[in-house]
């Protein structure tokens, strides 16, 4: 599992550090805010994984903070575990129908928030168990960093290998420039959309020397689309 980011929302210190040495010790990289204040300064420097947001914050309170990231464009995507110590099942259906992702009671055990994450996670495409992506005879080795079709191997870069995984993980998709740079790239990485224009570019000319210049398309005043259905190569689902 690749090192991912989690943003920790939560205004008590004891709680906010036990959190972070829990993710940590599960192999995340971890994110502090003591307020929803704090947290959007984060988001604007980086964008996280997920984040793992309080119910209870000074100032905007956290299941009013996750309302306002599910209405914005920018960070609908953006998957949010709630954790509060209000167990109704009233608090839960309001925390679920505001867009969060998941919603946990205090107090709970590290084994099942860590379980939690992960599976939110895998439901929102950040992580996945599959050694081998395989799309027809396109075959993309997460372990061993291989992209082939057939048995001819690809040349690629890192990046465009990166590229390439997400494209093959959201087939059918049309994702903008910022969309691509946020999700490959980062967004602590400062660069030009353009960037991602050169890097489609070389991966075309790479899988059109193999014929399949097709599967990354165009989608004018968009952006790009890996598109599975379109091309005249049959593809497969996903497998491990």
């Amino acid at each position: 599992m690749p090192n991912l980011n989690i943003l920790v929302v939560e205004d008590e210190d004891a709680i906010r550090e036990m959190l972070m040495m829990v993710l940590e010790q599960a192999g995340f990289r971890s994110i502090a805010a003591a307020d929803a204040e704090d947290a959007q300064k984060a988001l604007d420097e980086a964008l996280p994984d997920l984040i793992l947001l309080d119910w209870m914050l000074p100032g905007v309170s956290g299941v009013e903070w996750a309302r306002r990231l599910k209405k914005d464009p920018m960070y609908r995507e953006l998957p949010i575990i709630l954790l509060t110590a209000r167990g109704e099942e009233e608090d839960k259906v309001r925390g679920l129908e505001i867009g969060a992702d998941d919603y946990m009671t205090k107090p709970f055990s590290p084994k099942e928030l860590v379980a939690r994450i992960r599976a939110v996670l895998r439901r929102s495409g950040k992580i996945n168990d599959l050694a081998q992506i395989t799309l027809g005879d396109l075959v993309l080795d997460t372990e061993q960093h291989r992209l082939s079709i057939g048995d001819k191997q690809l040349e690629v870069s890192p990046t465009e290998f990166r590229l390439m995984q997400f494209f093959m993980t959201h087939p059918d998709k049309v994702f903008n420039r910022t969309q691509l740079l946020d999700q490959v790239w980062g967004r602590s990485v400062y660069i030009e959309e353009r960037t991602v224009d050169v890097h489609i570019r070389r991966l075309r000319k790479i899988l059109g020397e193999h014929g399949r210049e097709d599967l990354v398309q165009t989608v004018r005043g968009f952006g790009y689309r890996f598109s599975v259905t379109d091309s005249a190569t049959p593809f497969a689902s996903l497998s491990s």
